[in-house]
């Protein structure tokens, strides 16, 4: 029996544990990558280890999201982020180059090398044969100093397609029609492996298109196979050197096979408030837009953009949307250029914005209030746009072009313009200017009056008490926990950065948990399903814990989430049965929880003193997990057993 890829690359880089479905292991990491928004936290714990430089093959630190400096904090974050990533090694791509995975993939993704990143969409590079993982800052920065990733081992599912995109589907159709078949919850441990006839049809920003929004479902990576059409993007962009045939063995056995005939996909989109949300473009319905937004992680590739220009190439934004164009990178953008396409795009009335994430995580080109807006990026969770009442729906590229050209969501097939058919290029514009190597001779690190000491939790009291200061309901998102916007000022000021916790859910939320420390009490928070959703923020676990949080109960977690709380000290135990949940409340007093003793076995009782009662949980944590628990967080960890 063969190995499928994914198998493939954990066995050449297994540290420790076994490759079987449920169990620990952990893997050597390659590479790594930050972006601003979570990369200035992770630096700080990278420092707060002591190790004198990073120990991967390669660490590239990227600003990509905190572009706007209308304050002194962002420009003080990519200060020190230049300067700390001097010191101990790591590269830098400046403000400008891009957003760090189409940058990534361009510049630095290899086959069969393994790379974790502190966003969640860092699995792009696995359209390239690349295990590629989102995972939280920390434990990038434990890769960063030398130690093994851990994670969960995950069924294997191959998603065989076949056929042909006919013209005016895409890429963002095929993993829109993945998202409505898997949906966002319930693939927590799962990896989808891609194969089959149809996968020889797309280049390698399709294929980026599809491992990137892959992250939606909730599964731990998206995987293609390195074949000759990623050779041919390797030596496209002068890196031939870096390519291997990487492909799974023939007989290799997979968990689940899901079928996708690319004849069937049709221009789709995600309507409100959610990407499982997916309908054909035509039955959605007349929808009247304000707003189109184009680019993103998920859709700014050169192909991407100047099939746009194309289709507005001589013709006029409606007078009633306001549309903005982001091109992914610098390379990008510079290739848009010489070929005239940007000319196109600007005669059209299309704005030109920045090569950042910028609108995607709600760091400008907030829609104005209530509005429709349209957009190709990843995520259109409520509120994640900056305007809490904001509508956005999730579409391709054509259906974005289409829609901002009636200002109505429109199928690109229904306006009667030509398709055309953009040549994959055999050389792409490189400059890598922008990218800064380490010196050998690096100045001091700058800090700012932002920034502070990444905090530490205290190590868990045998007896845990903790009272419930907020109750959530199922699929709650990171940015649910602490929004993105203008809040990622303060990324690097946890003191600051926690009073936006369940700002838009709860407002009370964080006056609870200080009423509770002052009382020296724990506090708890109670979830239903999918707890964690989206962002990879791990901001989301160190906020609340900065404020007491000491115990989640939930119905279940996402894969990101669930390991950053387990990295911070929060103990994330599940309902046994499912009905308890809606028995618990605000204020609820939980009490008679021996820690190592209940965490010693799957099953235990808490006791509900306020409501008098007990009711049994569960946890699915290693040895490991435990361990880092009891000392109250990664950190404290790595400064005692892992060193």
């Amino acid at each position: 029996m063969g190995d499928h890829l994914f198998a493939k690359i954990t066995k050449s880089h297994l540290v420790s544990g076994e490759m079987k479905p449920g169990s620990e292991v952990g893997i050597s990491i390659d590479q790594t990558l930050t972006q601003d928004a979570l990369g200035t936290m992770a630096y700080l714990q990278f420092e707060a280890m002591g190790i004198p430089k990073v120990k991967t093959k390669l660490s590239v630190s990227y600003v990509d999201h905190l572009m706007l400096q209308e304050g002194f904090e962002n420009a003080d974050d990519h200060k020190y982020l230049q300067t700390v990533a001097a010191k101990y090694g790591v590269y830098f791509s400046k403000p400008g180059n891009g957003i760090c995975h189409q940058v990534h993939l361009e510049r630095f993704s290899r086959p069969g090398w393994t790379l974790i990143g502190s966003d969640s969409h860092t699995p792009t590079a696995g359209a390239l044969g690349m295990l590629a993982i989102g995972a939280g800052g920390l434990d990038v920065a434990v890769a960063m100093g030398g130690g093994a990733f851990h994670f969960i081992y995950p069924k294997v599912v191959r998603v065989n397609l076949s056929g042909h995109l006919r013209p005016w589907s895409t890429a963002k159709d095929i993993i829109l029609a993945v998202l409505k078949k898997l949906t966002t919850k319930g693939n927590t441990g799962v990896v989808l492996e891609y194969g089959g006839s149809g996968i020889k049809t797309l280049t390698i920003p399709e294929r980026a298109t599809i491992a990137n929004m892959g992250a939606e479902t909730g599964v731990t990576t998206s995987i293609f196979p390195s074949d000759e059409i990623s050779r041919n993007f390797l030596i496209a962009q002068g890196r031939e050197a870096d390519w291997i045939d990487l492909s799974p063995d023939a007989d290799a056995i997979y968990d689940n096979i899901l079928e996708f005939n690319l004849d069937d996909i049709e221009p789709n989109v995600a309507l409100p408030h959610s990407p499982e949300n997916v309908t054909r473009v035509r039955d959605a319905g007349e929808i009247k837009v304000d707003q189109v937004m184009i680019g993103s992680c998920t859709n700014a590739s050169y192909r991407d953009l100047m099939i746009v220009a194309h289709m507005l190439k001589g013709r006029r934004v409606d007078p009633g949307v306001s549309c903005g164009i982001v091109a992914g990178t610098r390379q990008v953008l510079r290739m848009i250029n010489d070929d005239g396409a940007l000319g196109d795009i600007i005669d059209s009335g299309a704005r030109i914005l920045e090569s950042s994430c910028g609108f995607c995580v709600g760091y400008g080109q907030s829609p104005q209030s209530a509005a429709v807006s349209v957009r190709t990026n990843n995520r259109n969770f409520e509120g994640r746009s900056g305007t809490k009442n904001a509508k956005v729906y999730l579409v391709s590229p054509e259906v974005a072009a289409a829609t901002a050209l009636t200002g109505k969501l429109t199928d690109p097939r229904d306006l009667g313009i030509e398709y055309p058919e953009i040549a994959v290029p055999s050389a792409y514009h490189v400059n890598d200017d922008m990218i800064i190597k380490p010196p050998d001779n690096p100045g001091p690190v700058f800090r700012g009056p932002n920034i502070g000491d990444p905090p530490r939790n205290s190590p868990m009291p045998d007896n845990l008490l903790a009272r419930v200061a907020i109750k959530v309901g199922d699929k709650i998102t990171t940015d649910h926990i602490i929004p993105a916007g203008a809040a990622g000022r303060y990324r690097s000021n946890i003191p600051q950065s926690s009073n936006f916790v369940f700002r838009d859910v709860d407002p009370a939320f964080v006056q609870r948990c200080k009423d509770n420390q002052n009382s020296n009490v724990g506090s708890a928070i109670i979830a239903g399903a999918s707890y964690g959703q989206g962002s990879s923020r791990e901001h989301a676990a160190i906020c609340p814990m900065y404020l007491g949080v000491k115990l989640i109960i939930a119905k279940s977690y996402e894969r990101i989430h669930m390991a950053n709380l387990v990295n911070f000290g929060i103990l994330p135990l599940l309902f046994c049965d499912e009905t308890d949940y809606d028995r618990l409340n605000i204020p609820d007093e939980l009490t008679g929880f021996n820690l190592s003793e209940a965490l010693s076995l799957p099953v235990s009782v808490i006791e509900n003193a306020t409501q008098g009662y007990r009711f049994s949980v569960r946890h699915t944590l290693t040895g490991r997990q435990i361990s880092i628990i009891l000392k109250g967080g990664l950190l404290n960890w790595v400064g005692g057993e892992a060193k």
